[in-house]
């Protein structure tokens, strides 16, 4: 089988020669990643190129950029550098129609590939009110560089876009623990902020789709709405139902749906099942999670393909003998039956990449190489 049509049997639970193996966010083919233009990734790279099956992640480029919308909206900032510690400390502030002012600032380290939001931009409901009261225009989107990564990806994997649910935006316009608060003590206006980013969402992910069509959509943000955040009725109310349309909306345009959510799923996966989707990701086992692979094997019943869950911090700090026999681990939990990708949760960000961890990446390839075949 080609690496293509290894991941689209599994993810519609439908027999493989073995089962698919991803690295994530480490696409060895998409020219455009930061890990295949460093040089100390490059060994890996071509290791996961020749031995793995691609999950290329690109979306098309958007002009919504603010509140979901297209809306000119005046952003201006400033920006410093300390170049002692290589951070870089960005500014922003944006004036609503109201007139007032939101301000939220981010931070980057010098050779870490990841933006940490320190101040966020909503820090009162009155914030939010003004946020959401930015004048909604659909966003376009510009899919012409489609056939590059068509082209690099070929029979080799498949093509990922990115969405998030309303909770997504909801939950990270604030601070995480206000936005817990918020949702629980105001759970009416939090209701109403939902309401109307599921709206904008569902326009904006038309359009997305009207566009390009790809492979498969991960659907971000449900993990923020999991015990112990908040109980299961507010995922009963503000994640499962929204999922559900952008599922269908996405179905009708021919893609498949991945759910992702980290974090302690057990007693909302029955309510996952219900949204239609085909695969859900990374399933993690107690202390990070709180259900072992052969359980979510077990209550999906085939009905869901399920990507998972090598532990980056075991891929990053473990021993080879510990990688090793993780993955046998996994493989007799989850390989029966097919509906299977293993997968690391998450993928390195640091430049240079530690040879410890390139060392554990090559031993979860190759034992998964091992044992994976059926």
């Amino acid at each position: 089988m080609t690496s293509r049509e290894r991941l689209l049997n599994a993810i519609r639970c439908r027999p493989v020669d073995r089962v698919p193996i991803n690295t994530y966010e480490l696409c060895a083919r998409n020219s455009q990643s930061f890990e295949n233009n460093q040089p100390s990734y490059q060994g890996l790279m071509q290791f996961i190129r020749e031995h793995t099956d691609a999950v290329a992640m690109w979306n098309p480029a958007g002009n919504g950029v603010f509140a979901l919308s297209a809306h000119p909206t005046e952003i201006t900032y400033t920006r410093e550098t300390e170049a002692a510690r290589g951070l870089t400390t960005t500014r922003y502030q944006a004036v609503m129609p109201s007139g007032r002012v939101l301000r939220w600032t981010d931070k980057v380290y010098k050779d870490v590939m990841t933006t940490w939001h320190t101040e966020h931009i909503c820090k009162t409901l009155q914030d939010v009110d003004d946020f959401l009261s930015v004048p909604f225009v659909p966003a376009a989107y510009d899919a012409s560089d489609y056939a590059r990564i068509r082209s690099e990806v070929g029979e080799h994997g498949i093509i990922m876009a990115s969405v998030g649910d309303p909770a997504c935006t909801a939950m990270e316009i604030m601070e995480f623990g206000a936005a817990t608060v918020w949702a629980m003590t105001e759970t009416g206006h939090f209701a109403q902020a939902m309401q109307e980013i599921h709206r904008r969402n569902m326009i904006n992910l038309e359009n997305m789709l009207k566009a390009q069509v790809v492979d498969l959509y991960r659907i971000c943000g449900p993990e923020y709405i999991t015990p112990p955040y908040l109980p299961p009725r507010f995922f009963e109310r503000f994640v499962a139902p929204y999922v559900t349309e952008m599922t269908a909306l996405i179905h009708r345009y021919g893609g498949l749906v991945r759910i992702h959510s980290h974090g302690r799923i057990g007693q909302v996966l029955d309510m996952i099942l219900t949204c239609g989707a085909d695969a859900i990701d990374p399933c993690e086992a107690p202390p990070d999670g709180d259900i072992e692979l052969s359980e979510v094997k077990r209550r999906l019943q085939g009905r869901l393909c399920v990507f998972g869950n090598v532990q980056l911090k075991l891929l990053e700090h473990g021993s080879p003998q510990q990688v090793h026999s993780t993955v046998i681990r996994l493989m007799q939990q989850a390989k029966d039956g097919y509906g299977y990708v293993i997968m690391p949760t998450a993928s390195p960000i640091n430049i240079p990449l530690s040879p410890k961890t390139e060392e554990n990446y090559r031993v979860f390839i190759q034992t998964a190489l091992e044992y994976g075949a059926y």
